[in-house]
């Protein structure tokens, strides 16, 4: 009977984390955790046992695109041209978050650590830039906070969908970074 619990709980938290990220990509965070226990076809206790709090779940849902999202600006922090590195992550990053709500709202929220984390890791690449290209003197970590995050926020508060149009954005955030 123990094994056969244990291979129901690991299905059930399969289906959850699954239903937890369609509709967090689909329509953001104002998902609520019935509507992901409706979803996932279990009761709402059985999502409050493996997360007690929303923030838990979205953390869950979000910890394998922060991964890969985190290992990527790592990689443009290493790149031997740091200004060109930032030109090509920019674009990338607002395409990868077009295609994701859930995970834009959590990175321009910042309030999940490894969101912050990322914020931070931008701000340091963007301090590199500077070095090796045509960087404003006076931009820094804030900047990435009220710019790149303040774009990211209105493009979701608009509902804006269309990849084109991050990338639009992407390039006027890399002009007002620019000398």
């Amino acid at each position: 009977m123990t094994v056969h619990r244990r291979a129901d709980a690991l299905r059930n938290h399969e289906r959850v984390v699954a239903a937890a990220r369609d509709l967090f990509a689909e329509r953001g965070l104002d998902v609520t955790v019935p509507e992901v226990a409706a979803r996932a076809g279990v009761g709402r206790a059985t999502v409050y046992r493996s997360y007690p709090s929303k923030d838990d779940l979205v953390l869950a849902v979000a910890q394998e695109s922060f991964r890969a999202l985190r290992a990527r600006t790592l990689a443009a922090l290493a790149a031997d041209d740091a200004y060109r590195a930032l030109c090509d992550y920019v674009p990338d990053l607002l395409e990868h978050l077009a295609r994701d709500r859930g995970l834009a709202a959590v990175f321009f929220e910042g309030r999940l650590l490894p969101a912050a984390e990322l914020v931070d890791l931008i701000g340091r690449l963007l301090e590199a830039a500077r070095a090796s290209g045509p960087v404003r003197p006076d931009v820094g970590a804030l900047d990435v906070r009220v710019v790149l995050c303040g774009v990211v926020r209105q493009l979701i508060a608009l509902d804006e969908r269309d990849p084109a149009v991050w990338r639009r954005y992407a390039s006027l955030i890399l002009a007002a970074f620019r000398q």
